[in-house]
């Protein structure tokens, strides 16, 4: 990292220089406030609170964008209080151990990095997942509920705004992992877990997975829309129409339903069972397992 040390105190500034550029830093000292105002980018901004009685708040200011820790000789609103509402991370008290300094340093850059990427990919999400869903998870829903959805980035959609709209995290866990149910297990009983992938398993798997979040505040996913689960409250989400255009790939049966949906008022019923490969017989079956009322 590269560093500035503002410190009127030259020998304790040279000490801490001399021991951070053993250990791989760059810095740089400041004995006032006008010479540690510089056109240079750092990395931190080590500030003294006690420099020969200067304002040392321009300081704070012009380098918003680094790390700023305060080396203080005591705890006060004028040493730490003000200074970080002002815009300092953290306060070191004098007189300190390097090793506490570095580690203080290194946590606060791993936190900005986690912060921006954090961030990033909230961004992302957001882009990816936004969509007109026309449903809602509220506080007032029952869990654990199951949705019902034959596009995947749908139940996504939902389960991110639920998120978003009561501040709240959660764990994410894809029931196609092998350890997906000794992951479950470790989570706490009162966090949100959403899973995805039921439909994926066994008729067993779903049994051992249904006893494991009886009681708990989970959200489970699938796109098999004929799935049965009487203990769970279900929400079903309606989505047949674009489901192309949004990337997804279709089971046969949810593919089956969405062509007679969309093309029944197009095309007759004999040219209909014909391009889907099936008889008249089974098409009328069909709109009978699926409840699909034929168009006139």
């Amino acid at each position: 990292m590269k560093i500035l040390i503002v410190e009127s105190e030259i020998y304790l500034a040279q000490s801490i220089s001399a021991k951070l550029t053993e250990i791989g830093h760059i810095c740089e000292s400041a004995s006032s406030v006008k010479d540690a105002i510089k056109n240079d980018e750092f990395d931190a901004i080590l500030l003294s609170t006690n420099i020969s009685g200067q304002n040392f708040y321009p300081v704070i200011e012009h380098y918003q964008n680094s790390i700023i820790i305060l080396m203080v000789s005591y705890v006060s609103n004028d040493t730490v209080s003000d200074p970080l509402k002002a815009g300092a991370n953290d306060y070191i008290l004098k007189p300190f151990m390097i090793e506490e300094l570095v580690r203080k340093l290194d946590h606060l850059q791993d936190y900005i990095i986690f912060k921006k990427e954090n961030a990033t990919y909230k961004s992302y999400i957001d882009h990816l997942l936004k969509q007109n869903i026309g449903y809602k998870i509220t506080n007032k829903s029952s869990l654990p509920l199951l949705v019902k959805t034959t596009y995947q980035k749908v139940a996504d959609a939902l389960v991110f705004n639920y998120a978003k709209d009561y501040n709240e995290s959660f764990s994410f866990i894809s029931l196609s992992d092998s350890d997906a149910l000794s992951q479950i297990k470790k989570i706490h009983e009162k966090e949100l877990i959403y899973l995805i992938g039921y439909q994926k398993m066994k008729k067993s798997e779903k049994t051992k997975i249904l006893s494991t979040i009886k009681n708990r505040r989970v959200i489970l996913s699938t796109t098999d829309l004929n799935e049965q689960a009487d203990e769970l409250e279900v929400l079903e989400i309606k989505n047949d129409d674009g489901v192309f255009e949004k990337g997804d790939i279709l089971s046969i049966e949810n593919y089956v339903k969405y062509i007679i949906v969309k093309y029944q008022a197009k095309f007759p019923d004999t040219e209909l069972s014909k391009k889907l490969g099936i008889s008249r017989k089974s098409l009328w079956e069909k709109r009978k397992k699926y409840g699909i009322s034929k168009k006139k």
